[in-house]
């Protein structure tokens, strides 16, 4: 359990709050919904889905967040500009969590920009991601449409190095607040299993010398390499890697973990609330801490 000299930045976003000091405020869990393969999507270029099943899925995530005062978001990726308008629509409209819009093409995610300017939604909703090698149309673009919240993807070939990092790191904040980007959310970058420990260490490294709210894609440690751990363990055994990878972020004091699959929340904000009001009762206590 950790506590750092370095004071800590605390970003809102739609009224949900990223960052703190150890356990002062509750981590924040982002599931993704109609990401590549969710069996919800019947067409993911036109946007085509079940709607009853998206909203059932978005309802357990609220249910699980309302029963474990564990903050929620909703993570909405799409394949074309088309499905990301149509699902953002459907999203605002069901829920009232903040949102990340996901999407790896800059054009996609301009759809999803130019919906919440229009819906008046710039407040509730992050970008998802920005990395070092980010060019500066995609700073123009968050900057054009006021995008002020935004994920940073410490993204690395030398997925074990924590070093690599952190220069990712100064590479995007040299650049971030030129283009008014003001609330900075730091995934640490995960691959597989032995990024995790790498990605881990430089969230406390990033808390230590920044005190910008951390946090990673931690289930990414296992659901890349999915086929295999199922072979090896069945589904069952799966679930346990995976929900045990997200875990070990949540126990070195993450400020947000994106958990993967909403379908996962049900597992997820029990185990998170169970480590985190254990953890929360010892920060309590501030001897009992190790400061950074």
């Amino acid at each position: 359990m950790f506590t750092y000299k370095t004071q800590q930045k605390v970003f809102e976003i739609g009224g949900v709050k990223f960052g703190s000091q150890a356990f002062e405020n509750p981590p924040v869990l982002v599931g993704t919904v109609f990401y590549h393969g969710h069996k919800i999507v019947s067409d993911p270029r036109k946007g085509e889905f079940d709607k009853a099943k998206a909203e059932e899925l978005i309802r357990n995530v609220e249910e699980a967040s309302s029963k474990t005062r564990v903050p929620a978001v909703i993570d909405v990726t799409a394949e074309s500009s088309e499905a990301m308008a149509k699902y953002l629509e459907f999203v605002v409209n069901v829920t009232k969590l903040p949102i990340f819009i996901d999407s790896p093409s800059i054009d996609v995610a301009k759809a999803g920009f130019q919906f919440a300017k229009e819906a008046g939604l710039l407040e509730r909703v992050a970008y998802n991601s920005i990395t070092a090698k980010s060019k500066d149309e995609e700073y123009r673009l968050l900057q054009e449409y006021g995008v002020k919240a935004v994920v940073a993807l410490l993204y690395t070939d030398r997925v074990i190095d924590v070093d690599a990092r952190l220069k990712a790191l100064e590479t995007i904040l040299s650049k971030a607040s030129t283009y008014g980007i003001e609330k900075l959310l730091i995934d640490t970058f995960v691959i597989d299993i032995p990024s995790l420990s790498a990605a881990c260490r430089a969230m406390i490294e990033v808390k230590a010398r920044y005190g910008l709210p951390v946090g990673m894609g931690a289930h990414n440690a296992v659901s890349s390499q999915k086929k295999a751990f199922k072979e090896r363990f069945g589904a069952e055994g799966y679930k346990a890697c995976e929900l045990t990878s997200n875990l070990m972020s949540i126990a070195l004091g993450a400020d947000f973990l994106l958990y993967g699959p909403v379908e996962a929340a049900k597992e997820v904000f029990p185990a998170v609330y169970t480590m985190y009001t254990a953890y929360r009762y010892l920060a309590r206590r501030k001897e009992n801490l190790i400061q950074l």
